[in-house]
């Protein structure tokens, strides 16, 4: 049976007290991991956008929702959590859920710089150091590129010094994709993070493959347009070839697209809920599609 949002929902609402106490099984199977090509560490193919759902101030019951959330994720395999200063309280959400879950040793931290200068930046990032309640940062990547040279210049220091494992560069909806071309052929960076799903697909020209060739993890955000496309898509019946896919659901024919791409290391979906945290992580068990059958699933959506 091929499960909506809504179905997935009435499960998880009965799931989240159990998940918060740690009390869901560990995952049978394997979430698909892919190397990150400066280091070859491996990283689950999915995991944990924070923009805007868990910006919950000092709600005490949005901040155990959303440690629920997270203790989920952390249960059903997955590791990397992103998240900006410019994400509102979502920053301090995290550290509230990391010290109630006594700091998981599977946490991939994918933290960001949005400063427009120097200091400014680097005082950010200790603020962020006190908000998650962690030592260093395992990845830090520079937002929307603002002010970028001067930060880079800040990260590869902390990367020299220990403070840092790796340094990254993101945009969204599709901006400066021209400048983050020009840092992809000239800069040493580790990481890029782009905009990218079934529609919205302008990095499959350029910077895909060029982040392959120059060996560039790629993180990908908004796969879900914000909600946006699965809105769009559940009135709709998957196709009657969707178990090629794997996926269960529209989130997971999403997902399943994006992350079967060779370029892409990470997907990084944000949800408020434990059954789609689960349903987002459970896209990448099991066998991807190849280029044929991606070709056909962009086909199929583009039509509706």
């Amino acid at each position: 049976m091929f499960l909506t949002r809504r179905t997935l929902l009435q499960t998880g609402a009965s799931l989240a007290c159990a998940a918060f106490a740690g009390a869901l099984p560990v995952r049978a199977t394997e979430v698909t991991e892919r190397a990150i090509p400066s280091s070859g560490e491996r990283l689950p193919l999915v995991g944990l956008g924070s923009w805007i759902t868990f910006n919950v101030g000092n709600d005490k019951v949005a901040l155990n929702r959303c440690t629920a959330v997270i203790d989920a994720f952390f249960l059903a395999g997955g590791r990397m959590i992103d998240c900006s200063p410019m994400y509102g309280s979502s920053q301090r959400t995290i550290g509230y859920a990391l010290q109630k879950l006594a700091y998981p040793r599977a946490l991939f931290s994918a933290e960001k710089v949005w400063a427009s200068d120097v200091s400014a930046g680097s005082a950010q990032m200790r603020t962020t150091l006190v908000r998650l309640g962690t030592a260093k940062f395992d990845l830090m990547q520079i937002h929307n590129l603002l002010a970028w040279q001067g930060h880079l210049n800040t990260l590869r220091k902390l990367k020299a010094n220990g403070a840092l494992r790796y340094i990254g560069i993101t945009t969204s909806h599709g901006r400066r994709h021209a400048d983050i071309e020009r840092i992809l052929a000239t800069e040493a960076i580790d990481f890029v993070q782009v905009t990218y799903n079934v529609l919205d697909r302008e990095v499959e020209d350029r910077i895909l493959p060029l982040a392959r060739e120059r060996g560039v993890a790629v993180i990908i955000n908004r796969p879900f347009q914000r909600g946006a496309l699965l809105s769009r898509l559940e009135p709709h019946a998957l196709p009657d070839w969707v178990a090629e896919t794997g996926a269960q659901s529209w989130a997971q024919f999403i997902l399943k697209f994006v992350i079967s791409h060779p370029a892409v290391t990470c997907a990084i979906p944000a949800t408020t809920q434990v059954a789609h945290v689960r349903e987002n992580l459970a896209a990448a068990v099991g066998t991807l599609p190849d280029e044929a059958l991606r070709k056909r699933m962009a086909d199929y959506v583009r039509q509706l």
